[in-house]
C-alpha cells in the first residue's frame, strides 16, 4: 500500500536517504535541500512527505501551499515543488502517486490549479508531467518551464 507520511524524527533518516538517479541529480534538488526550504518558510507553505511502499520508502515530495508566487502578495499558488522517487523505484507508479495526493490536498483546500516547474531538456521531467496533463504556462522560474493541471 503507497502512502505518504509526514516527517518525524523516527522517518527523517529514511527521507534523507533518498536519492534520484546519478543522472537525474541535476535536474532535482536532493532531500536535505528541500527539508532546509521548508524550514525557512515557517508560514506552512510547504508540505514535506515521504513516499512509502508498505512502510517501505521509496520517493519524497514537498508540495508549496498558497505560496505568494511572485513575492509581492499579488498571486498565490500552490503545487509540486519537489519530488525525488528513488533510483531504483522510478517506473513504478510512485510519482504518478505523489503527483495525485499532490493534486487531492489542493483540492481539499479549495484550490482550482496545481503548479509545477521543471528542468528543461531531453533529459528532464517533461515528458512525465506533460503526460499528467500539465501544460506549460509560457512562464519560466529560476530557469524551469512553469507548468499548471487543472484540478476544477
Amino acid at each position: 500500500m503507497i502512502t505518504l507520511e509526514e516527517l518525524t524524527p523516527g522517518n527523517l533518516d529514511a527521507a534523507t536517504a533518498v536519492r534520484v538517479r546519478p543522472d537525474q541529480e541535476h535536474a532535482v534538488s536532493p532531500v536535505m535541500q528541500s527539508l532546509a526550504e521548508a524550514y525557512v518558510h515557517p508560514d506552512g507553505v510547504a508540505w514535506p512527505r515521504l513516499i512509502t511502499d508498505d512502510g517501505r520508502p521509496v520517493g519524497f515530495l514537498m508540495a508549496f501551499l498558497g505560496i505568494d508566487w511572485h513575492g509581492d502578495g499579488t498571486v498565490r499558488r500552490s503545487g509540486l515543488w519537489r519530488l525525488n522517487i528513488a533510483a531504483g523505484e522510478q517506473g513504478k507508479g510512485y510519482g504518478r502517486f505523489a503527483v495525485e495526493s499532490v493534486a487531492a490536498e489542493i483540492r481539499r483546500r479549495g484550490g482550482t490549479g496545481m503548479y509545477v516547474t521543471w528542468h528543461p531538456g531531453p533529459d528532464g521531467p517533461e515528458g512525465f508531467y506533460l503526460g499528467l496533463g500539465f501544460r506549460p504556462t509560457g512562464e519560466t522560474s529560476g530557469g524551469q518551464t512553469v507548468g499548471v493541471l487543472d484540478l476544477a
